[in-house]
């Protein structure tokens, strides 16, 4: 027997051992996915655990453990990072002291929370994270912590014999402050470097959602531990046993009871993505409640896709006569891309130097790879076999985006495994000035062209001394009207079908211009049918790399007026600069046609980059706000594969914070989900949700149709690599 062959075995057999050990501990464990916490985090049942979810994962928290109702939403930018809002209804304390303000109306409180890991998980050493609790609220729940996670998996008893199989062990141990500080140790170690850390001052003196930097890891530190017990065969159930680390003394308002330091529940997964738990926490307090997560960050998240390339019929034909007369080639083209919702826009073929170049838009893929995939093989399939190159030109609202010279050689032998550099060098994928006029085949398009969809639509008030959630169900209609390539009007207005703002009464009690704060009277008003946006925009493409939009009309649903932007997008770099000035006057509360009295003019220099190794986008505006203030805007986001988009933001201005109100600063976070993750065939388009924790009228901008950022979004290198394996889908 040679040395290969004995290899070969070796690994044939070592291969086979894990896979069967993967499969066999599913059985046994299935649905191992981490769980929640009564604070909306993964951990325990109060404390915190130093476990993550993957990447890319969105979640829902929700608990009842009296005398709080809490609600989280969390995401998880990265695979050592967590990040939560949560929303908690503190049901022993009034809203405010005023009956006539908000009647029994209970407390309600935002924060958000934030976990790193900073040492990950080995064979030896346990996984340690760093986290905040509520450190951007009103500090109510406010805490710091450090906690370690140790897996210890396939614990069992023996009995001579036999051996019973208890599960496997997450241990978890930790050292708090603040709210977690309720296992009093005898000294805090941070005191020795600073006497800052001696006393913890209570947030005071503010509007809330401040960050309060000098009280972090300040006062008394506590420690807190636990076990999570995955039990065997029971479809991933396991039970949690805590060392509560809570100081009820500091955390809510009126002191909570506490009678045992000890916690006990269960967490059982229905699903892999849906948990529900059940506990006795203090010893006197019985909490419930369930978790939703899913991941969606990976390439079909959900539903593997079922929408093939549709092979022309009877190509062989097709390409005999194409070669025979070549004018055939373009008709035979036109036909082809657009039954396959790819509009040819133009076509060159040079038959001196083998290429044929073709211009198309689409609005069917929102991976702009495999759109050129698509046009690829469709040229592939009927095009003359003298042809060596296929240059395929994108554009976006008359203006040109890329164009990618494909090696037709290199494009069907390496077919269906797309390797970049194989298939593809970086500098075949080159900018353009789009003209028109200088292709050989102009085919006709007529104008005006109507695009429109029915969407469900939901507004949401959450929280108030009114109640705790106003909103309406609506129909809406989305509409684009092209008057010409590179002129459209984008229509949106909807219908009202249920509501509950008759309850719904609290007045602005803002020092600033109400830009945004008269949102009660809006929603109020707009009831039966609202207008939000009727926004006439033109396009231009004056320069190589330079893009140029010019619109007016109802540009959102509080603002109209007229104005533009002007956009600098260097193809190969990976940073964008621009500019928007926009003169706008303030719209009537239905939302019709009339406006308001107050007008003003805003605008902003406009910085966008993206950092290649973290995929972070990072937009930064700076200029003069709709309230008339004046500053800086910051957002961070981050797209997955899927087209998933998650990202926070926060602004602040030339105004002080009584001026602002409530919050303190603008700030709240969002997410968008391609809508093709939930079919089996492609789509362009996303649903999403987006939160501000306080609606303020400092640091408010203008939200316009059709950014130029965004509709120049395929005008980089980086979005046609970063999805280069579409190329084949």
């Amino acid at each position: 027997m040679s040395i290969r062959f004995k290899v070969y075995i070796f690994s044939l057999f070592f291969a086979l051992h894990i896979n069967i050990s993967a499969a066999l501990s599913d059985y046994i464990y299935p649905n191992q996915t981490p769980s929640f916490s009564n604070y909306g985090t993964l951990g325990l049942m109060q404390n915190p655990s130093a476990r993550f979810h993957e990447e890319g994962t969105l979640a829902f928290s929700y608990t009842v453990m009296q005398p709080y109702l809490r609600g989280s939403i969390v995401a998880y930018p990265f695979n050592w990072m967590e990040a939560s809002y949560q929303y908690t209804d503190i049901n022993n304390q009034l809203y405010s002291s005023s009956f006539a303000f908000s009647g029994n109306q209970t407390f309600k409180d935002k924060g958000f929370d934030v976990k790193f890991r900073i040492l990950r998980e080995s064979k030896v050493l346990p996984q340690i994270a760093l986290g905040f609790r509520d450190f951007a609220g009103t500090g109510i729940f406010s805490s710091e912590y450090l906690v370690g996670s140790k897996i210890f998996n396939d614990l069992s008893l023996s009995f001579g014999e036999n051996k019973i199989l208890i599960g496997h062990a997450d241990l978890s141990f930790g050292l708090g402050w603040g709210a977690l500080a309720g296992n009093e140790l005898n000294r805090n170690p941070l005191t020795s470097l600073s006497d800052r850390f001696l006393v913890r001052e209570n947030v005071s003196g503010t509007k809330g959602g401040e960050i309060t930097i000098d009280s972090f890891f300040s006062g008394k530190m506590g420690a807190f531990g636990g076990i999570e017990l995955y039990l065997p065969y029971l479809n991933g159930a396991r039970l949690k046993i805590e060392y509560d680390g809570i100081d009820y003394n500091e955390e809510g308002f009126p002191p909570v009871l506490q009678q045992s330091k000890f916690n006990f529940g269960i967490s059982y997964p229905m699903s892999r993505n849906f948990h529900l738990k059940l506990g006795l926490v203090r010893g006197n307090t019985i909490n419930l409640g369930f978790s939703y997560s899913g991941t969606y960050a990976k390439k079909d998240p959900f539903i593997p896709k079922n929408d093939p390339h549709s092979p022309v019929p009877n190509a062989k034909i097709e390409k005999k006569v194409n070669t025979d007369n070549l004018d055939f080639l373009y008709l035979s083209s036109l036909r082809h891309m657009n039954a396959r919702n790819i509009n040819l826009q133009a076509a060159t073929l040079d038959k001196k130097n083998a290429t044929y170049e073709v211009v198309y838009a689409q609005n069917r893929h929102a991976s702009y790879t495999r759109a050129t995939g698509r046009v690829a093989r469709v040229l592939n399939e009927i095009s003359p076999d003298f042809i060596e190159v296929f240059k395929i030109t994108n554009i976006n609202a008359n203006m040109g985006l890329h164009t990618i010279n494909l090696s037709r050689d290199r494009f069907k032998r390496h077919e269906p495994g797309p390797i970049q550099n194989l298939t593809i060098q970086e500098d075949e994928i080159t900018p353009l000035v789009y003209d028109f006029d200088s292709y050989e085949f102009q085919p006709k398009t007529n104008f005006p062209a109507h695009y429109w969809r029915i969407v469900p639509n939901l507004r949401s008030q959450i929280g108030g001394p009114d109640g705790f959630y106003f909103g309406d169900l609506r129909i809406g209609l989305k509409s684009e009207l092209l008057l010409k390539k590179n002129i459209s009007v984008l229509t949106s207005m909807s219908a009202g079908v249920i509501d509950n703002y008759d309850e719904l009464k609290l007045a602005s009690d803002s020092v600033l211009p109400h830009v945004r704060t008269e949102i009660v009277q809006y929603l109020k008003e707009t009831k039966k049918f609202s207008l939000e946006r009727m926004q006439l925009s033109a396009f231009f493409n004056p320069l190589q790399n330079f893009y140029v939009k010019a619109s007016g009309g109802y540009l959102e649903p509080m603002f109209g007026g007229f104005g533009g932007e002007v956009l600098y997008k260097s193809f190969y770099k990976t940073w964008s600069v621009g500019a928007e000035i926009w003169r706008v006057k303030q719209r009537a509360f239905d939302q019709r046609l009339k406006f308001l009295d107050y007008q003003t003019t805003t605008g902003f220099i406009n910085f966008n980059y993206f950092e290649p190794n973290t995929k972070i986008q990072v937009q930064v505006k700076g200029g003069r706000f709709l309230a008339k203030d004046s500053g800086l805007y910051f957002d961070f986001s981050r797209r997955y594969k899927s087209g998933l988009r998650m990202g926070v933001y926060a602004a602040k201005t030339d105004i002080s914070r009584e001026e602002f109100g409530e919050g303190s600063f603008d700030k709240g976070f969002y997410f968008f989900i391609p809508v093709e993750a939930f079919f089996t065939n492609y789509t362009k388009g996303q649903t999403g949700f987006g939160l501000r924790p306080v609606t303020r009228d400092g640091a408010a901008v203008l939200y316009h149709g059709h950014d130029l950022f965004g509709v120049t979004d395929q005008g980089s290198s980086h979005a046609i690599l970063r999805d280069w394996d579409d190329l084949y889908d």
